[in-house]
């Protein structure tokens, strides 16, 4: 990353973000249903013709019949006789009287996972980076960068991530009229990893990059070399291919290059006269394709597409299929890197040199100190090592207390001990309860398949045990969490009780900063949000 930083040290940032936060704390970016009763809108009464006349006319400051120049009054009192529109702050005239609006403000609907859904009145020019901000805000989440505006068509079956710098309008307008066409707000952990951990998506055998001079780049290197427009980055390999107006699926080798998509009619040659033309993507987009194999009769689950911005019909999609995940994503990620170049790394790095400008450190964190209150007298703790021990006992303490108040009175029995550290854990966000072995799978593939991403949920087969479903290596693993007795105690163990835990709060901790017997440490939680 320090190299590519150099390499790319030229990158000014856009200030959009900063002059929306101004139009959202004015109110114009106004959530409805949101607990701010200055910003709810207040609906128009129901108004006959005439009054709909007086309502626009007072609006404008002229209380006159502009044709016969005789005064009439509203069949429907004023409700706030004392805001006279003369006299309105442009905040008021924009949030309490919605038809005074200009067309510079456009309502529209976002969905979370759970299907619930939030209107949200937004100028016409915002961008997705600029709704997650307002939600995070709204929803008071942690802003780890990751959270994601996607594209979901249902009739057709695909969905994409809608990249921060896009006009959210612009999306929309794409839409049909009579399509299911739907905005999701969730976690994508994976949309900027490539940046990070290059090589881990795109496989050596996959990846050809020559410069100007045909002289081999190494892999290194490789994110450069797609955002450099001088050198000529190609990924190869063999798809799946639906033919057109036919439900059968054909392999063919496929090669992307700068100029577009192809596929060879001779084997794996890549000579110009064996390469046919597929698709460009100045103004076309890829998808994923969800249930590939059912929808379309795919070979297998992994399918994407190409679609124009132009077209709604399901016969109008590029269809292709991949044999595992990796490749499927190899592809995906080329594709944008190529349609969207360096405007892709600057949405990358652009959090992170607004954290570095302005960090968000409050006065009373500046202020907090570590204390010791053993003694007769307190003291301040200044050694480093005997504050984090200090911390560690005291979480320790905390569970202790809790578990003996929510067992009740007197010394718990085995069941009301288990009881208890169940009832810890039920508000942390990475468990999720009742959640089938599928639904985790589903979940964790839609919040980004890094490795690191986790969570835990209710053994479905076994009601006495957990089960911690991982991602690692772009594969969801699945490990159970057994109950384990020892003197009247139940701890949790994930490896046949060679090491122990009270509660999985504290064997979540654990695994976050060791190893142990997972194939990976636990990094990203699963998250949902209610909006």
């Amino acid at each position: 990353m320090s190299d590519m930083n150099n390499t790319l040290d030229g990158i000014h940032t856009s200030g959009r973000l900063g002059e929306k936060a101004e139009i959202f704390q004015s109110g114009k970016g106004n959530v409805s249903g949101f607990p701010s009763p200055a910003l709810i809108p207040l609906r128009a009464p129901l108004l006959t013709s005439n009054a709909q006349k007086t309502r626009t006319t007072l609006c404008k400051g002229n209380r006159s019949n502009k044709e016969g120049e005789e005064s009439f009054s509203s069949p429907v009192p004023n409700p706030f006789p004392e805001l006279i529109p003369s006299t309105l702050s442009p905040f008021v005239s924009e949030c309490l009287l919605p038809w005074t609006k200009s067309s510079a403000t456009q309502v529209i609907k976002v969905y979370n996972e759970d299907n619930t859904s939030r209107a949200v009145e937004v100028p016409s020019d915002i961008t997705a980076r600029d709704i997650c901000q307002l939600f995070v805000l709204k929803n008071h989440c942690i802003d780890d960068h990751s959270w994601t505006l996607f594209e979901h068509l249902s009739h057709l079956g695909i969905e994409r991530t809608i990249e921060d710098h896009e006009s959210v309008m612009e999306v929309l307008s794409g839409w049909g009229m009579d399509t299911d066409s739907r905005l999701y707000f969730r976690k994508n952990y994976a949309k900027y990893e490539f940046f990070r951990n290059p090589l881990d998506f795109f496989p050596n055998h996959m990846v050809s990059i020559s410069s100007e001079t045909n002289g081999m780049v190494d892999h290194s290197q490789l994110i450069e070399t797609f955002l450099n427009s001088s050198t000529c980055p190609e990924i190869h390999g063999h798809l799946h291919a639906k033919e057109q107006s036919r439900k059968s699926w054909k392999k063919f080798y496929f090669v992307l290059r700068r100029s577009g998509l192809y596929f060879s009619n001779k084997g794996t040659s890549k000579e110009p006269r064996h390469l046919q033309f597929i698709a460009d993507f100045s103004d076309s987009d890829v998808y994923a394709v969800l249930s590939a194999k059912k929808l379309h009769g795919a070979p297998t689950d992994y399918g994407f597409c190409v679609k124009s911005t132009k077209c709604s019909s399901a016969r109008d999609l590029k269809l292709l299929c991949a044999d595992d995940e990796l490749t499927r994503t190899c592809w995906i990620t080329a594709i944008r890197l190529l349609k969207y170049g360096m405007q892709l790394y600057q949405n990358f790095i652009q959090p992170h040199q607004k954290q570095k400008a302005s960090p968000m450190r409050s006065i009373s964190e500046n202020s907090l100190v570590a204390m010791d209150f053993s003694g007769q007298k307190s003291r301040v703790i200044e050694n480093p090592s005997e504050a984090l021990s200090v911390a560690v006992e005291e979480g320790l303490s905390w569970r202790r207390k809790s578990c003996h108040r929510l067992s009740g009175h007197g010394s718990p029995s085995t069941s009301q001990s288990s009881m208890s550290n169940i009832a810890i854990h039920l508000a942390q966000p990475w468990f999720h309860s009742k959640l089938s072995r599928d639904e985790a799978q589903r979940l964790i593939t839609q919040q980004g398949l890094v490795d690191g991403v986790f969570l835990l949920r209710d053994s479905q087969s076994n009601p006495k045990t957990f089960v911690l479903s991982l991602c690692h290596m772009q594969k969801v693993k699945h490990f159970q969490i057994l109950p384990v007795e020892n003197e009247g105690d139940v701890f949790y163990s994930l490896d046949d009780g060679h090491t122990q835990f009270t509660d999985l709060i504290q064997l979540v901790e654990f695994y976050q900063l060791n190893r142990g017997v997972l194939p990976c440490k636990l990094k990203h939680h699963c998250a949902r949000i209610t909006l």
